[in-house]
């Protein structure tokens, strides 16, 4: 039974490593359970047991004639995003303002010429989904730059928490755009101070354009 034990929890583990390091990204469908067995070098129950761990912690979901699919990739996100399910939009908000300055101010010290381009880049793409009235798009690429912003701050504590809390900062996204107006520009001010290297003004513009969701003029 011991040994039983270990196999299992030696599966888990490598079926979690290809989860966690994005082998099996977000959405993707897994190996059947046979070609699982195979890439292991364990038995089928054994795998069966392994994603049923997996499953149970959130990473995975089984779809009734479609196959196992990765939900997410941190066990810190799925237990995040249960407490904070029915969080108040204003909550959220006061915590991407704690987080997001800083990256911010990280960023405009630390970004390299290629994080410059690809925020840039994010910025544009931003723009062009507004215009054309996308709501999904805008959402989409309004996260893709800051996520891009908190990539280019090159703290990795930073960037692994900002990224568990992925989902809750999309809705909050989304529920901004819905209720408040957004130009196609309004994050122009920090992009070209990040990539100027103006940390100050790069804190300033993520703090004014937050607190002005929360009804603060600071």
């Amino acid at each position: 039974m011991p040994r039983r034990t270990g196999l299992i929890d030696t599966a888990v583990d490598e079926l979690r490593q290809r989860i966690t390091t994005q082998e099996w990204p977000v959405g993707a469908r897994i190996p059947p359970e046979p070609a699982l067995a195979d890439l292991l070098g364990v038995g089928r129950n054994t795998v069966r047991e392994a994603v049923q761990s997996l499953v149970h912690a959130g990473l995975l979901e089984r779809r009734q004639g479609s196959g196992t699919y990765v939900l997410s990739r941190s066990e810190l996100a799925v237990t995040m995003g249960r407490q904070i399910a029915d969080a108040r939009q204003r909550d959220v908000v006061e915590v991407r303002r704690a987080l997001e300055v800083e990256a911010a101010r990280l960023a405009a010290r630390r970004r390299t010429p290629l994080d410059s381009s690809a925020l840039l880049e994010r910025r544009d793409e931003r723009s062009a989904a507004y215009q054309a009235g996308d709501l999904d798009a805008m959402v989409a690429t309004d996260l893709a730059l800051h996520r891009a912003i908190v990539r280019a701050g090159a703290n990795p504590v930073l960037t692994e928490l900002y990224e568990n809390l992925l989902a809750a900062i999309g809705e909050n996204i989304r529920f901004n755009f819905v209720t408040d107006t957004h130009g196609h520009d309004s994050h122009d001010a920090l992009i070209e101070a990040i990539v100027a290297g103006d940390h100050a003004q790069a804190a300033a513009e993520t703090n004014r354009y937050l607190s002005a969701l929360l009804g603060e003029t600071r």
